[in-house]
């Protein structure tokens, strides 16, 4: 870790800025009451097609087929997951009404707290931020939109609109000359271990910052961060270890 200050610093989006896990859960309940009044099931069969939707979720290709958008992708994981569970084909409205009540409601529910705004405004005055978020373009600007944070940092990059995607290196240098700096000049913050972490270690950046939340998944893979730390308002401890 010896090295001169850090310059900047690369944030993800999703579960390190906005907690997005508890917002499609928020979501999902509300999809759960529309199911219960549109459908003649009980609770468990009920959660059980919000359990499908989320693991199809969990297990979505980034290459989607000749023509169709997310939207159509999700919409289509409604379609097979009601039918799935319950052995009939659902109506192409209901799983477009739970679609998009879903979206939407996750969507309300993206936002900074009061708290990790005035981090990244104090942050900023110090350093210069980027957002560096991975997933399909148009999900993630919707999202960037909806959390309202692009004052916050001097570039936003949605890698969805490049070739690459973090962990590769080709993103982080884009990133990196965006801020018109070196990759020792920068700390990534992030929650994935994968995507974050792993994306710093093969861009060679001078810190790596894994946000572990309770829910989170464990470190007991080959990927090390060099700092772990529960919430990103944690931040400032570490970055005054750096300087």
């Amino acid at each position: 870790m010896e090295g001169k200050a850090v310059k900047a610093i690369l944030f993800d989006l999703d579960n390190t800025l906005v907690d997005t896990s508890r917002a499609g859960d928020v979501a999902l309940k509300k999809v759960i009451k529309l199911l219960k009044s549109k459908l003649n099931l009980d609770d468990d069969t009920i959660r059980s097609i919000c359990d499908k939707f989320k693991l199809k979720l969990l297990c979505e290709s980034p290459d989607r087929p000749p023509g169709s958008s997310q939207d159509d992708i999700r919409m289509c994981h409604w379609t097979e997951s009601i039918a799935e569970t319950t052995g009939s084909s659902a109506a192409s409205d209901l799983a477009s009404q739970c679609y998009y009540l879903w979206k939407n409601s996750r969507l309300e529910l993206l936002c900074l707290t009061p708290e990790v705004r005035d981090l990244l405004r104090q942050l900023s005055g110090r350093y210069k931020l980027l957002l560096l978020t991975n997933g399909d373009a148009r999900t993630q600007r919707e999202k960037v939109e909806a959390a309202e944070c692009e004052e916050f940092f001097d570039a936003v990059v949605i890698a969805g609109d490049h070739a690459e995607q973090k962990p590769f290196p080709s993103i982080f240098q884009l990133c990196f000359s965006l801020l018109q700096v070196e990759a020792k000049d920068c700390v990534m913050v992030g929650d994935s271990l994968d995507t974050d972490i792993q994306g710093g270690v093969n861009a060679k950046v001078r810190a790596t910052v894994w946000i572990h939340r309770a829910d989170g998944s464990e470190l007991d893979g080959p990927v090390k961060p060099d700092y772990t730390v529960p919430s990103v308002l944690d931040l400032p401890a570490v970055l005054a270890q750096l300087q």
